[in-house]
């Protein structure tokens, strides 16, 4: 897995894709614990649930079915009218897309049995064909060790850089669509 920290800069950077000053930040924060709420699985460990088994670590809530299912649940129950500057389905859409970002970056790790998307229609597991992220250790003790500074290392040039590039990106395209005069007048 990609480190819990940089699942949550990869929410950040997709935040900038939807940033509007009026949304509250609630908004922002609960789209980053979409982004690093699939790990929960890794729980099943003290029960006995092994890491291939549908619940087991990178199983169900690493899936595409699991991301639709999470942001229909936070819309429905937490924004049943949206919020002020953001469409219902752009909300939606940056829940889905954060909880989805975690399953994405998984699969560009180096190490695991790979990624169920398809779950619970099938429990395979995949990765991308280019899988350049150091697949992070499992259990704090662990990351804060020599091999986590590495994999930190890694997630830095394959994720931190790209999403800053991402929300510069996306700061530029905002500025000018503000900037462009109204055509329909």
């Amino acid at each position: 897995m990609a480190s819990a920290i940089s699942h949550a800069v990869a929410a950040v950077g997709i935040s900038a894709c939807f940033y509007d000053s009026r949304v509250p930040k609630t908004v922002w924060l609960l789209g980053t614990i979409c982004a690093v709420l699939p790990d929960i699985d890794v729980i099943g460990f003290r029960f006995g649930v092994r890491y291939g088994d549908f619940l087991g670590h990178r199983g169900f809530t690493h899936s595409i079915a699991f991301a639709v299912l999470l942001a229909t649940a936070l819309l429905f129950s937490l924004f049943p009218r949206g919020v002020p500057g953001l469409s219902r389905f752009a909300l939606w859409s940056y829940f889905l897309l954060s909880t989805v970002s975690h399953g994405a970056l998984d699969a560009m790790t180096d190490g695991g049995l790979g990624v169920a998307f398809l779950s619970p229609f099938d429990n395979h597991r995949y990765f991308f064909p280019w899988t350049p992220i150091r697949v992070s250790p499992i259990g704090i003790s662990r990351f804060f060790s020599a091999r986590g500074l590495l994999v930190l290392q890694s997630e830095f040039v394959w994720i931190w850089i790209p999403t800053i590039v991402l929300m510069v990106l996306a700061t530029l395209v905002r500025k000018s669509v503000a900037k462009e005069p109204n055509k329909s007048a």
